[in-house]
């Protein structure tokens, strides 16, 4: 996941910044103070160090407050409207709030506790409610059309796409729409907001609660002795000395269901996971019901056919029918592999002399077997390969500096949120450009998933570099134990940086057009793109190591994990098209008809809809836990991680078509859209780079759905 819902909803309010502001608005002047000006450590970065927990609530209310002053100041500026006084002066507002948002919003995502809980769920209707008294500020809007009825035929570049995105997003946030209109709307997107940070809160809370205890060590056969030792310390830790905890996954499949030899224990983690979020205290299902009522009853405002109508305005993909039928078209060759690989894994189980029918508990544990026996591939003795800080320095950076000139440097005068985060400052060709922050550990206090996000939006008008950290969630070891990753952590370490490249390259005069501001179905290619370079022989065996010989991982090893690439596709591609499919079948139902009473009935017909086998392959994300849908924006949006795999598979073939990692294709990567921000249309930023519209086929290949 890339960035908090605010970023993502709402360009002008969260991601500029600005000149000099007072010092205080009201409320707490110490804690605002922290804030009114640019910090002075390094390229401003936060001063976490300075804030206490029941501080940031004071301190965003104030910066509220000012952002509206401000906004209001140019609203009524007696001048007649010009790009400099109207939309260069919204881009020069906000500073304030930009910056203690950044870092408030990072700490709710990976360090958050009762109090910083209770500041999120007060700020958010507040949030809201300033964006919407910007968007729906009639004099700020006939500012903005009358620049854009007027404009320039001539203007071109960022100016004329700042002025195109400014307009559009005033008309989608509603200022086309009647007073009465507008003021309905105010009440369902204060309303929205609150759910979504109450939604986050209880998947989290959910998340944590629906790990389950095992009473021996003998339950446990077929996990490693760190991962029971791991295992034994956290039911120590909850309360449960003597015994054994295991944990679930931000997504449905649990990664300790593929080892575990005690098929009860399989299916107790598995519905653990597949159950949580449904009922008590944590259960989410009311309020994802009133959020789809409300989102419904928005879409019939602006007269748009369904939420996903209104929701895609700005994306690469704007038709929700391209956005299925691009899924849709997938899913006869996926279904076919589903049944082919779950015959495969029944054979399995019934060579082990076994007559009970495949269930979803049994599909990872028997497809590892396969894929261990067919390909040699054994995903614990390849983890000994990537320790977590070698992957890191050895790995990602070593492939930042072959093709892109950059080097890194570990500093320890920076203040950090949380003892796991690691700062270093990024050099392109000696010259300092950036700030990175990595924090790659799991804990309570972090909600999961991984994602980008900027403490500091790069901006030639404001004078700002980027600021940017990568937050994962790598299962932690057992005390004394290395911090090794699997190899689907090493992709997303990969992935991450590819969204921190994109703002470290960020090269825009506007911050609203600045690096990853870009829409949904785009900024996931530049991540999904640098995947390509962790399998890469010259970047592997800079990084894979034997954690404690030093050895580099061993030729047959890589070769298996290549020639395993494409098995098991029915569960691993099936999980992403079930869950894309069913955020859309949420967000493609008719306004007039209001949300289903039962929400998980919905889901249960969705799934029948959609065709997959949900019953041996769930979806990545059931409904009560979705949290990109539901919490981060990605609502008649998770299609764009296939949309984008899409994008990255057809680029990655003109870079092994080209001459491979490179300075040169560095370059030419950076020139055409990793350094682009959003200061040219998508399709022409993959024109400009790979010469060509996207091609399907290169995906369809990778995923085995297509013969090579």
């Amino acid at each position: 996941m890339l960035k908090s819902k605010l970023l993502a909803t709402t360009l002008l309010v969260s991601l500029v910044a600005a000149c000099d502001m007072p010092t205080s608005m009201g409320g707490d002047d110490t804690g605002v103070s922290v804030f009114a000006e640019p910090s002075p450590l390094y390229m401003h970065a936060p001063q976490f160090d300075e804030v206490a927990d029941d501080e940031w609530q004071g301190i965003i209310e104030n910066a509220i407050e000012m952002q509206l002053e401000e906004i209001d100041a140019i609203a009524n500026n007696p001048e007649e409207p010009t790009f400099e006084n109207t939309l260069v002066a919204m881009e020069q507002s906000g500073q304030v709030f930009a910056r203690s948002y950044a870092a408030f919003s990072q700490i709710v995502g990976a360090n958050i506790n009762d109090t910083i809980a209770d500041a999120d769920a007060a700020l958010a209707p507040q949030i809201a409610a300033m964006t919407d008294s910007i968007y729906l500020n009639a004099d700020l809007f006939e500012r903005v059309r009358t620049l854009y009825d007027n404009r320039d035929e001539s203007m071109e570049g960022e100016d004329a796409m700042l002025l195109e995105t400014y307009y559009q997003n005033f008309v989608h946030s509603g200022a086309l729409l009647e007073v009465e209109q507008q003021e309905e709307l105010r009440g369902i997107n204060e309303r929205l907001s609150s759910l979504s940070s109450e939604i986050s809160r209880l998947i989290t809370e959910g998340q944590n609660e629906a790990a389950i205890v095992v009473d021996t060590r003998e339950e446990l056969d077929g996990l490693s002795d760190g991962q029971i030792t791991a295992a034994a310390t956290l039911a120590t830790e909850r309360g449960e000395d003597g015994k054994f905890m295991l944990t679930v996954s931000n997504t449905t499949g649990v990664p300790a269901i593929a080892q575990l030899h005690n098929r009860e224990v399989r299916e107790r983690l598995h519905r653990a996971s597949v159950d949580r979020n449904q009922t008590g205290e944590n259960a989410t299902l009311p309020m994802i019901r009133e959020t789809i009522e409300l989102r419904n009853r928005r879409a019939e405002l602006f007269g748009e056919p369904t939420h996903a109508n209104w929701q895609m305005y700005d994306r690469m993909v704007s038709d929700p029918a391209r956005a299925i039928g691009f899924m849709t078209d997938m899913v006869p060759a996926l279904r076919a592999t589903q049944e082919r690989e779950a015959a495969l894994l029944q054979a399995r189980l019934e060579q082990d002399g076994h007559d009970f029918e495949l269930a979803a508990w049994d599909w990872p544990y028997y497809a590892e077997l396969v894929r261990q026996e067919q390909f040699a591939l054994d995903n614990e003795e390849i983890k000994q390969y990537f320790e977590v800080d070698r992957v890191l320095e050895d790995g990602v950076f070593y492939m930042a500096g072959e093709l892109y000139g950059l080097t890194f440097e570990k500093r320890d005068d920076i203040p950090t949120y949380h003892p796991d985060v690691s700062v270093y400052t990024v050099f392109h060709d000696g010259e300092e450009i950036a700030l990175f922050y990595f924090d790659p550990m799991q804990r309570d206090s972090k909600r999961g998933g991984a994602w980008m996000s900027n403490f500091v939006e790069q901006s030639h008008l404001l004078g700002l570099r980027p600021v940017v950290t990568n937050t994962q969630n790598i299962a932690p070891p057992a005390p004394g134990e290395p911090r090794l990753a699997t190899w689907d952590d090493v992709n997303t370490m990969f992935h991450e940086f590819g969204h921190a490249l994109h703002g470290i390259f960020a090269d825009q005069q506007y911050p609203s057009l600045s690096g990853t501001n870009t829409a949904r179905d785009w900024v996931e290619f530049p991540s999904q793109f640098h995947e390509n370079f962790a399998a890469l022989p010259e970047v592997l065996e800079r990084y894979a190591k034997h954690h404690e010989t030093g050895e580099v991982i061993p030729a047959e090893l890589v070769e298996a994990i290549g020639r395993a690439s494409r098995f098991n596709q029915g569960h691993s591609f099936g999980e992403i098209i079930a869950a894309s499919l069913l955020d859309m079948e949420w967000h493609s139902m008719d306004p007039s008809q209001g949300a289903p009473d039962d929400v998980m009935a919905f889901e249960a017909e969705a799934l029948e809809r959609i065709g997959l086998r949900s019953d041996l392959v769930p979806p990545r994300y059931r409904t009560p836990y979705f949290r990109h849908i539901f919490e981060h924006g990605y609502d008649a949006g998770y299609y764009a991680y296939t949309w984008t795999e899409m994008l990255h598979h057809d680029a990655y073939s003109y870079v092994e078509a080209n001459g491979g990692m490179t300075r040169e294709m560095g370059d030419r990567i950076v020139s055409t859209f990793l350094g682009q921000g959003h200061s040219k249309t998508y399709e022409q930023m993959f024109r400009d780079f790979t010469g060509r519209d996207p091609q399907v086929e290169p995906l369809l290949r990778a995923r085995g759905l297509l013969d090579s």
